[in-house]
């Protein structure tokens, strides 16, 4: 499996191809296929090198198109050039037209009217950034997650993934020696997340991101001593705040991460309504 790619095509930002390829691809761990977006492709003339290069390279196209014209194309190129190809949405618009007896507007979705939903994103996305790597701790109390661990702990990556679900997320590294700020204990404690990982994989990411930066390997950012003291310090914090759920992202792709983080804040949201009814009938 390792070199195998797939292309993804579409007419608009092909988030939505993505996000659904990527979602499959967490059945397949570790196979190093590697996806690559090509976006607002509108004509045959912008389709049809890609559809060409994918052939030379072996690729699975995966394409949201709407315009049937291009759909056809694609399909026609696909076939031509003995392509894997996979039409995510066309199928589903046709069947959409018959069940709703409607004729579809085959406009995409970049052309259409913008969305609260997607300011909403816009929004979540800059309070994100401005919020990494502890920069803003007056956001804590301001974020729907705060993300707390030590360096390489995948917080930036997650905290971006969030973001882009329309969610405002904080994330603090944890430091050794350096208490953490006054306001980490001022924010919901309900928002907050925990991330730890397995000490051989942090050595490893941290030895290969030195290496990347032209420093020594041996430097004690990246030694096993260094790091064991820096986890143990993550988990004493941990321990001192039970509440917090503390996640393990050792082998764990981001977007898993990411779902993981969602289901036990949905958890500790229900657990709370939970309780407040009982205190209401009590």
């Amino acid at each position: 499996m390792q070199g195998k790619r797939i292309d993804i095509l579409s007419d608009s930002t092909g988030e939505t191809a993505e996000k659904v390829v990527r979602a499959a691809m967490l059945q397949f761990p570790h196979t190093g296929a590697i996806i690559r977006l090509h976006t607002r492709i509108r004509t045959k003339e912008a389709a049809r090198p890609i559809l060409e290069h994918a052939a030379r390279e072996g690729s699975l196209v995966v394409f949201t198109v709407v315009s049937p014209e291009l759909r056809e194309f694609i399909h026609a190129s696909s076939y031509e050039l003995k392509i894997e190809a996979l039409d995510l949405i066309g199928s589903l618009i046709g069947k959409l037209g018959t069940f709703l007896d409607r004729q579809p507007i085959n406009m995409p979705s970049a052309m259409l009217p913008l969305s609260d939903e997607y300011f909403r994103r816009i929004e979540a996305v800059e309070f994100t950034v401005k919020s990494d790597d502890g920069k803003e701790p007056r956001n804590f109390r301001k974020a729907d997650i705060l993300l707390v661990g030590v360096s390489r702990t995948s917080k930036t990556p997650l905290s971006t993934i969030l973001a882009q679900r329309g969610l405002k997320v904080a994330n603090l590294p944890i430091v050794l020696g350096i208490h953490t700020p006054p306001e980490l204990e001022e924010a919901p404690q309900d928002r907050v997340v925990g991330l730890t990982i397995e000490i051989g994989q942090l050595v490893e990411i941290r030895k290969a991101r030195l290496k990347q930066l032209g420093m020594p390997v041996d430097a004690g950012y990246g030694l096993i001593d260094q790091v064991k003291q820096e986890l143990d310090y993550a988990q004493s914090i941990f321990r001192a705040h039970p509440s917090w759920p503390v996640i393990d992202v050792t082998g764990r792709a981001i977007e898993e991460t990411a779902v993981i983080v969602l289901e036990s804040l949905k958890e500790r949201d229900d657990a709370a309504k939970q309780a407040r009814a009982k205190l209401v009938s009590g």
